[in-house]
């Protein structure tokens, strides 16, 4: 309790405002000033009156702050990396861009889910395309398609398949699937994932449904295209949050996606529990899961001291670019 009264202590002298990704810590979550997805976070933060944000998350997150309010400082307790944005750099980026010229493929319409760093969103501005995120992936697929090229959609192949098949779309994955089956593609998908949510399975969603026959599965599209297929509900974490618990009391759901969000979407009933975890296994963001309250003091006292750690620096350059492709989805949202 002494630790949480010196940092919201600390918050308000030094005029920031604390942000947690809803993966985060419990103790995380309850403390923030905002807790929300990627996109939310951002907007809400970046337009905040208070000076400086204080970033729960993980490193393009923060980034994503930063790039729509360059006059903000922004701190992360931790600079944890996301195993998905790590899959795609610069150097993969133009690789995969030679690689489907050589397929006879001259121009494509990049989209970057904002799961990644900030150097790949100012090259995808650079070709004229756009970032998303899970809940206004639809619509910028939508945009996207009228520009009558291509799709490259980058990192996560699995959303990237899901927004295909879900329009009625040809898809494929550069480097796994076969030369052929990326010429005909309308989406074309770079090989990245996530970590999580791969950990879901069609075999986890037929265990609860034979367990509970009247169960409703609610899934996130980062996951594996077999399991999005067979859910009832599929949502980003925003939207999951809504479904589930606009549900009645007694229904049952298991929810496809990180184990903290999922614990806290609703509790027992009478001593029942209706939610469950939609997997067999942990589903739990190792790196959401670095940040602590040690680590938010240790932010905010090193601020105070004058010597600041964690602060989210970018070249001018980049961070422009790519604020491009961030303008242009908060246009199209």
């Amino acid at each position: 309790m002494k630790m949480k009264q010196t940092i919201r202590k600390l918050l308000n002298e030094l005029d920031a405002l604390l942000v947690a990704h809803f993966y985060q810590r419990d103790e995380i979550v309850e403390i923030a000033d905002l807790s929300g997805d990627s996109l939310e976070l951002a907007r809400k933060a970046s337009q905040s009156e208070k000076s400086k944000i204080i970033f729960c998350g993980v490193g393009f997150m923060g980034q994503s702050v930063k790039i729509l309010a360059p006059n903000k400082r922004v701190f992360m307790p931790r600079i944890a990396c996301c195993s998905m944005a790590r899959m795609i750099d610069c150097s993969y980026f133009d690789k995969s861009i030679a690689e489907l010229k050589e397929y006879g493929i001259p121009e494509v319409f990049p989209i970057t889910y904002i799961n990644s760093n900030a150097e790949v969103k100012a090259k995808v501005a650079e070709l004229g395309g756009v970032v998303c995120t899970s809940s206004n992936a639809a619509k910028i697929l939508d945009f996207a398609l009228k520009q009558n090229k291509k799709i490259f959609f980058l990192p996560d192949y699995c959303l990237g398949q899901n927004l295909a098949a879900k329009n009625g779309l040809k898809s494929a994955v550069l480097g796994v699937d076969s030369k052929r089956q990326v010429q005909e593609a309308d989406v074309i998908c770079y090989n990245g994932f996530c970590s999580v949510h791969q950990l879901f399975t069609p075999q986890d969603i037929d265990f609860y449904r034979a367990k509970y026959p009247e169960i409703l599965i609610a899934v996130h599209p980062e996951c594996r295209p077999d399991v999005v297929e067979k859910a009832d509900f599929v949502g980003s974490t925003s939207q999951i949050i809504q479904f589930v618990q606009g549900l009645e009391e007694s229904q049952k759901v298991a929810v496809g996606t990180e184990f903290n969000l999922v614990n806290r979407l609703r509790k027992p009933v009478n001593g029942v529990q209706n939610t469950f975890v939609l997997s067999s296994t942990k589903p739990e963001c190792p790196t959401m899961n670095e940040t602590t309250l040690q680590d938010v003091l240790k932010c905010l006292e090193s601020i105070k001291a004058n010597q600041p750690i964690n602060e989210i620096l970018l070249e001018e350059s980049v961070a422009k670019k790519a604020k491009q492709a961030l303008d242009k989805m908060l246009e199209l949202s």
